[in-house]
């Protein structure tokens, strides 16, 4: 069975947009993401792109590149350009009431995906699970150090859902654990492989006898794997990631890094594409839409690679 198909099987039993409207009410959908070097977003853009496409849908992409201004003045152009939904990934937690407020007074429906705000939410939200995944990622580790040692924690960037969700569940973890110390963590602008690797850096020689590292993304656990083979460490130091990127699979494979969770990033591309096509139409989809990752080791890597673009 495809691993897509294990990763969907709990969204699709909850949703109504597997039966949706055609996508002949709908021309044109509007994409707003945070960054293109994130693998995430990147997978997220060319799984809107493709599906859009053979539905006869053209997708307008903007990138904000990390800048909460800057995504409001795009999305503010969006609005003028007759698109028929909007789909939203906001660049940060201070960016991410406004342009769903600008949507919704020109009457767009609103599709946010990974980040959400609770003060002005999306029509839908679709996302991968992030408190129980954190949860799991971080007690294997824990569970591969024997219990014990000392954490740090590498976050995404701050207050957006994805971060906080996943602080959440690597702390449920620890407060498990009395035999774990969180000893420090340090958020990241850009969940990147350059920061991952700088904070890690940084933090490991504060710490020296840290043994566990989790990196709220894979970007952010490859880069401190990176740091921890370049510590000259003489104990083993296990680390988690989250996403499972492209990249990432294949390090896992290959002993880079320890464990992640593998998004099905690519299938909620495609959904967000269903759900604006159903809300645009009139139609009723559920508030959330929330997919589980799927712990991803050396033991099962493999059929995540083959599953995987």
């Amino acid at each position: 069975m495809k691993i897509q198909k294990l990763l969907l099987a709990g969204a699709v039993a909850t949703s109504f947009v597997a039966g949706g409207a055609s996508a002949a009410e709908v021309t044109k959908i509007g994409l707003a993401v945070p960054n293109l070097s994130a693998n995430y977003f990147i997978q997220i853009k060319e799984s809107v792109e493709e599906y859009a496409s053979k539905k006869g849908i053209k997708v307008i992409t903007v990138n904000a590149n990390d800048d909460s201004s800057t995504q409001v003045s795009q999305v503010q152009d969006l609005m003028t350009q007759n698109i028929d939904a909007f789909l939203y990934i906001p660049a940060g937690a201070a960016a991410a009431t406004v342009p769903p407020r600008l949507a919704r007074r020109a009457g767009i429906p609103v599709v946010n995906v990974d980040r959400n705000a609770e003060t002005e939410p999306g029509d839908t939200f679709i996302a991968g699970e992030g408190v129980k995944s954190a949860y799991k990622v971080c007690s294997h580790i824990i569970d591969l150090a024997g219990g014990k040692g000392e954490m740090i924690m590498i976050h995404g960037q701050k207050g957006v859902t994805p971060e906080v969700n996943r602080t959440k569940g690597c702390n449920q973890a620890i407060a498990e654990n009395p035999g774990v110390k969180l000893v420090a963590d340090q958020w990241s602008e850009r969940w990147s492989q350059d920061e991952g690797f700088s904070i890690a850096q940084n933090l490991l020689q504060a710490y020296p006898n840290v043994n566990l590292v989790f990196g709220q993304a894979d970007g952010l656990a490859m880069g401190a794997a990176k740091a921890v083979a370049a510590s000259g460490a003489d104990h083993r130091i296990f680390v988690g990631g989250y996403d499972g990127d492209t990249g990432a699979l294949k390090a896992i494979k290959q002993g880079v890094f320890d464990v992640t969770a593998t998004q099905s990033t690519r299938a909620m591309g495609r959904l967000a594409v269903d759900s604006a096509i159903k809300l645009a139409a009139g139609g009723m989809v559920p508030k959330e839409q929330i997919i589980d990752a799927v712990l991803t080791t050396s033991a099962n890597v493999d059929a995540f690679i083959s599953d995987h673009p």
